[in-house]
């Protein structure tokens, strides 16, 4: 029997990858519902290609585009933040939440309260509400499955062993495109460099977010909330190859790695077919033609975002919050053209040292301190355009 699947993103990068691999599985997934930001045309045309019942576009001003173009195909079209919410709530079997941003935190956790099984690609919603998240999969009986290509990794090496047993896991990082820069480069680097990401392919904003490593500082705390290890167990390696998408290191000293093509259709396939295994059109690893795997200790001093999230889990509190809200604004601002690229971070620091707030215990408190942060990280941007 056919198992039934949202997709939250349908338009995106994470969106695509997932279809593409429904497309080649087709006899077993019913597409039920599909979503995008906008996008109608597209999610119209994605929605008749699958057979979807439901089509919505969380801007409402979109809704009377892709009604248009929905025009006597039967499938019902909805526009709007509760619409998406709605979506993300149906009966399911596996909802594939992957909206970027705070945007889809909302969506995310409509899923969670269903209790339903979440192929989690969205890691702002762990770092904006990782404790409440997790509070309410417990608390619904909800499964979380992790689409991000490092803790799908970390989720695949601990596979059947116990956690108390894991001596520490190792996130590893491309180091983005301008690893091998000097200070007077990165201060210079415009978006287009930015996006040019040597190994993977990925929307803008989480393209700018491996540029800065600030990437790989989400994931931290989001590998927090998943794998509770505790902080000092949870190491990050620059891996310029992205062949070994990360590593859990056990108290006997065993290191079991996971690697694969740098290709999201690898962990999304591991999600989709949990817990067994599904083809993929991706051609074998082949390690005597990659020639050598390389590991460098992140460089701080050039890339502080890693230390900058370190440092706002550490905190705790509303810290994480207000680190992806503000870094949100910053990048966006930065892919305007608004601000350099080295000020992504110096706004992120400055949002973290201007603004604080109590601790986040319910998903209006977390939307709450969002809100806030946005409000005085557009006032760092302005600022420190002035220094």
């Amino acid at each position: 029997m056919a198992r039934t699947l949202s997709v939250l993103g349908a338009t995106g990068s994470i969106g695509a990858s997932t279809l593409d691999l429904i497309r080649r599985n087709w006899d077993d997934w019913q597409v039920d519902t599909l979503t995008a930001n906008c996008s109608a045309q597209e999610l119209a045309a994605l929605a008749r290609e699958f057979g979807a019942r439901h089509a919505v576009v969380g801007d409402e001003a979109c809704l009377a585009e892709l009604r248009e173009a929905l025009s006597g195909s039967g499938i019902e079209a909805s526009g709007g933040a509760e619409a998406l919410c709605d979506a993300a709530a149906r009966p399911v079997d596996m909802t594939v939440a992957a909206i970027v941003g705070c945007a889809g935190l909302a969506p995310t956790m409509a899923a969670v309260r269903r209790g339903g099984t979440i192929a989690l690609a969205n890691k702002e919603a762990l770092v904006s509400a990782g404790e409440v998240m997790i509070s309410a999969v417990a608390q619904h009986g909800a499964t979380l499955l992790p689409t991000d290509s490092e803790h799908n990794a970390i989720f695949q090496c601990l596979a059947g062993s116990d956690i108390a047993d894991v001596a520490r896991i190792t996130l590893t990082a491309s180091g983005g495109p301008l690893r091998t820069w000097s200070q007077e480069r990165i201060a210079a680097a415009t978006p287009e460099q930015a996006v040019a990401h040597p190994n993977w392919s990925m929307g803008a904003k989480i393209s700018v977010d491996s540029a800065t490593m600030m990437n790989k500082g989400l994931e931290y705390i989001e590998a927090h909330h998943l794998f509770p290890v505790g902080l000092d167990r949870l190491k990050i390696v620059v891996h310029p190859q992205s062949v070994i998408h990360s590593m859990v290191e056990y108290r006997d000293r065993s290191t079991l790695a996971q690697l694969g093509p740098s290709d999201m259709r690898v962990p999304i396939a591991s999600c989709l077919a949990y817990p067994a295994r599904m083809e993929t059109p991706l051609e074998p690893l082949d390690l005597a033609t990659i020639g050598e795997l390389t590991f460098f200790a992140p460089d701080e001093d050039r890339f502080p975002a890693t230390r900058i999230a370190r440092e706002a889990i550490e905190a705790g509190g509303a810290a994480p919050a207000t680190l992806n809200a503000a870094n949100e604004v910053a990048v966006e601002a930065f892919l305007a053209g608004h601000t350099p690229f080295t000020r992504i971070t110096a706004v992120v620091e400055e949002t973290l040292r201007r603004y604080s707030a109590p601790a986040p215990r319910s998903m209006e408190d977390v939307l709450t301190i969002d809100s806030e942060a946005r409000v005085h990280a557009r006032t760092a941007l302005e600022t420190l355009s002035l220094v």
